[in-house]
């Protein structure tokens, strides 16, 4: 099967476009997609520059080689077929698996828990192979079945990015008539959680570069400011009841500085650094909640699905390439030209 293969931590050269990859087979419990379209995310090039490394020289250089290079603490394994978010039909099933699945249109719940209290968790694309590749399998019961219209380019901008930004929403509580501030608002994750939140009846503030600010406004944002602007200045102190953040970096304690009493933080992501900067005070001083958010909290994705199919949230496609093209993908992606999601056509 034609699939792309992650050779080693490192540069765009560590990404291998075959033709003769083994189609894999479905074990107990497991079902064969053929995959349609898959989305590109911040997990693929953080595990190919060995990004998730806490050792110095992997946070310093993107060029880690350590034993905790994946995004578990533990080392990938090499050759690795990336791709988080999948969009295909069920072909085949193992056994224990209802064969009636075999046709079934689906999209994959990346989070793949394991361990009786579902405490520990894999991820698709990282600890197994993904979805950048004709065919891959999953647990039956990540294999979510979907009746939608919408086109497996469009499904397959979903699963990560809007389950992640849903997670942060469910963990930090958000509810109707809250104000919350969205950072990295234009990205897939930002974007995702912009659409979420203004479902939940919330006051949607974001934050996107001035150039996207039309279209992160139209997802349903009542205000959108500059990424470099200065919040703490523009919505004054203690004024947000919620932050869902998917950028950290410098400029995270100006994030904790606009949260009221009693506020709360949620974060999935830190593509603008690791190590923020937080005053203790601020953090106990003002009682402030704090959630860091992977695991996907119970019925997030089903409620997701449900979202999608009876069109409450809309996809948003800033480009898509041909499988063979995986570089220029991600080229694309790095640029953060783009609003919304980058997205693989197999």
């Amino acid at each position: 099967m034609r699939a792309v293969l992650l050779t080693g931590h490192g540069g765009f050269d560590k990404l291998e476009y075959r033709t003769d990859v083994p189609r894999p087979l479905p074990r107990h419990g497991e079902v064969l997609i053929k995959i349609g379209a898959a989305g590109v995310n911040n997990t693929d090039v953080n595990t190919r520059i060995g990004w998730y490394s806490k050792s110095e020289a992997a946070a310093d250089t993107g060029s880690a080689r350590a034993a905790d290079s994946g995004w578990t603490g533990s080392p990938v394994a090499f050759p690795r077929i990336q791709g988080a978010d999948a969009c295909g039909h069920i072909v085949a099933v193992g056994e224990g698996t209802d064969v009636a699945r075999i046709g079934e249109r689906v999209i994959v719940n990346p989070v793949l828990s394991r361990g009786d209290d579902g405490r520990e968790a894999a991820y698709f694309g990282s600890d197994r192979d993904g979805a950048f590749a004709e065919f891959a399998v999953v647990p039956a019961a990540n294999a979510c079945k979907i009746d939608s219209e919408l086109t497996d380019v469009e499904l397959a901008s979903f699963p990560c990015s809007y389950g992640a930004a849903e997670n942060m929403l469910s963990r930090a509580g958000v509810a109707a008539g809250d104000r919350v501030l969205v950072t990295g608002a234009s990205g897939g994750v930002g974007s995702a959680a912009v659409q979420l939140a203004k479902r939940r009846n919330a006051i949607v503030i974001a934050v996107a570069s001035r150039s996207k600010a039309p279209s992160v406004a139209a997802l349903g944002a009542s205000q959108v400011l500059d990424r470099d602007a200065d919040l703490l200045a523009k919505l004054g102190a203690e004024s947000i009841d919620v932050v869902i953040d998917s950028v950290g970096g410098p400029r995270c304690a100006m994030l904790f500085s606009v949260l009221e009493r009693f506020g709360r933080y949620a974060t999935a992501g830190a593509i603008a650094g690791p190590r923020v900067e937080l005053d203790l005070r601020t953090l106990y001083l003002k009682d402030l909640s704090l959630f860091g958010c992977t695991m996907l909290e119970p019925r997030i994705f089903e409620n997701l699905v449900g979202y999608i199919e009876r069109r409450e949230i809309r996809p948003l496609i800033g480009a898509s390439f041909p499988l063979q093209d995986i570089v220029d993908a991600q080229r694309a992606f790095l640029s953060k030209s783009h609003v919304g999601k980058i997205v693989l056509t197999l």
